[in-house]
C-alpha cells in the first residue's frame, strides 16, 4: 500500500542525517531494547508472520507514523496486533491487568527464560519453492509496474514506473504481498539496479545507482 511508511524520495522532510555507524548505539533509549524483545519473543507464539507485521505498521494513523520514533511505531504496532489477534483486549491493554486467563495453546508456545537470549539471533529461511520458471536473468531490462496496491507491498514507490538491470536472481522466496494475508506462496525474487538519474532526474549523481530486490510479480520486460 502506498502510504507515509513508503517515504523513499518524499521531499519536505529535509536531509537524511545518519550517524556514524562506528558511534551509533543499538538503542538510543534502555526501552527501546524491551520493545525489541517483546516483539521478536511474541512472535514465536506464530499467530502472525513478518510481512503481516509490517503491514499492521503501515495502517498506524499517518500523523502518528510520522511523529513516532522507530520504536515507537514497534510498540504502537504490537499493541494494536495483540488486540486484531484477540490475544489482549484494549481494556488489558489500558489497565495492564488481563481479565481472562491465556488460552493453553498459547501457553505452550511462551518462550522460557533460556530461550530469551537466543531469540535475537535466530533465523528463518523464507525460501520456497515457485510454480514456474524465472522470467527473467541477470543482465535483462525490467521494468516495474506502475501499480498503487491497497494491500502490503514491497514494490518501493520511487521505482515504479522506471526501468532497471537484473544483476542476480535470488531463487524463488515467500512473496510478501501474499504473505501478508495469511496465504505463504513462493515467487521468484531479483536485484535490479537502477540508474540514480533515472528515478531522481539531473539533480542526482551521475555515477550513483540503486539496487532494489524486486519480486517477479512486480516486473514485466522493459520495450
Amino acid at each position: 500500500m502506498s502510504g507515509v511508511h513508503d517515504m523513499g524520495g518524499m521531499r519536505g522532510f529535509g536531509p537524511v542525517r545518519p550517524e556514524p555507524e562506528s558511534e551509533e548505539p543499538v538503542f538510543h533509549e534502555e526501552w527501546e531494547g524491551r520493545v525489541y524483545g517483546i516483539v521478536r519473543l511474541i512472535g514465536l507464539l506464530g499467530l502472525w508472520n513478518i510481512d503481516m507485521s509490517r503491514h499492521n505498521r503501515e495502517q498506524l494513523p499517518p500523523a502518528d507514523y510520522l511523529a513516532n520514533s522507530y520504536y515507537e511505531n514497534w510498540f504502537a504496532g504490537i499493541r494494536q496486533q495483540l488486540v486484531r489477534s484477540g490475544l489482549v483486549s484494549k481494556e488489558e491493554l489500558r489497565t495492564g491487568r488481563a481479565t481472562a486467563p491465556v488460552p493453553e495453546h498459547i501457553m505452550e508456545k511462551v518462550a522460557h527464560a533460556e530461550q530469551v537470549r537466543a531469540a535475537p539471533y535466530m533465523t528463518t529461511s523464507y525460501a520456497r519453492p515457485a510454480s514456474s520458471s524465472p522470467r527473467f536473468s541477470p543482465g535483462d531490462r525490467v521494468h516495474a509496474i506502475n501499480c498503487y496496491p491497497t494491500g502490503h507491498t514491497r514494490v518501493p514507490d520511487y521505482v515504479r514506473g522506471h526501468t532497471g538491470i537484473v544483476l542476480e536472481h535470488y531463487g524463488s522466496q515467500v512473496y510478501p504481498d501474499l504473505s501478508a494475508q495469511g496465504v505463504e506462496e513462493g515467487r521468484h525474487l531479483y536485484n535490479v539496479r537502477f540508474e540514480s538519474r533515472d528515478l531522481w532526474g539531473e539533480s542526482a549523481n551521475a555515477n550513483s545507482a540503486v539496487y532494489v530486490d524486486l519480486w517477479e510479480t512486480y516486473l514485466e520486460p522493459a520495450p
